[in-house]
């Protein structure tokens, strides 16, 4: 695979991952470089591990994969997308440490489904014979380094539009979640 090819799909991989940072920049109130650190590298981590996983699969459950992989990414970015929406207009009191993406299971939903993607790349990659750990290592940088610039952008699109914005996050990502469902269900 040539290293022109390979930059196009990590990057086609990373959009989901990009879009979700942006999202997380503007939800929180306060990003330090531990938020950074903790989205980029989950991000990147599952995009170079879902592709593996992909690979190893082959094509014994290829079937099983492609026929839910849209789901299951629309419902993690929806139960996301909609909390961040709900927690957007709960008690401005509450701890901000309990309304953090870059936390627990909302780090790990995210993680996965933004990654969903990269599995399929890996099962093609087993079907054409193709070594996985180069294209894993690039999609998974390219990966890490797109979220931080997501983040960061979304953070400063935030201090601009104010304290609100965390609705817009949590329904970008309900519609990177209905794109996926669409793009599946409708257009194969």
């Amino acid at each position: 695979m040539d290293i022109i090819t390979l930059l196009g799909i990590a990057v086609a991989l990373a959009m989901d991952a990009f879009a979700v940072a942006l999202a997380t920049g503007l939800a929180l109130s306060v990003m330090n470089g531990r938020h950074l650190f903790r989205l980029s590298f989950h991000f990147g981590l599952f995009q170079a591990l879902m592709p593996v996983i992909g690979w190893m699969a082959g094509m014994t459950i290829q079937k099983w994969i492609t026929a839910y992989d849209h789901w299951i990414a629309f419902s993690l970015l929806a139960f996301v997308g909609g909390k961040m929406i709900f927690e957007a207009f709960a008690d401005d009191n509450e701890d901000d440490l309990d309304r953090d993406p870059t936390r627990g299971w909302s780090l790990i939903m995210l993680s996965v489904a933004t990654s969903i993607d990269a599995l399929a790349i890996g099962l093609t990659l087993a079907m054409l014979s193709i070594s996985v750990w180069v294209p894993s290592l690039v999609i998974g940088l390219v990966a890490g380094v797109l979220t931080v610039v997501g983040m960061l952008l979304g953070r400063r699109i935030s201090g601009i539009w104010g304290q609100r914005v965390e609705v817009f996050g949590g329904l970008t990502l309900c519609g990177i979640g209905v794109k996926i469902l669409l793009e599946h269900t409708l257009l194969q």
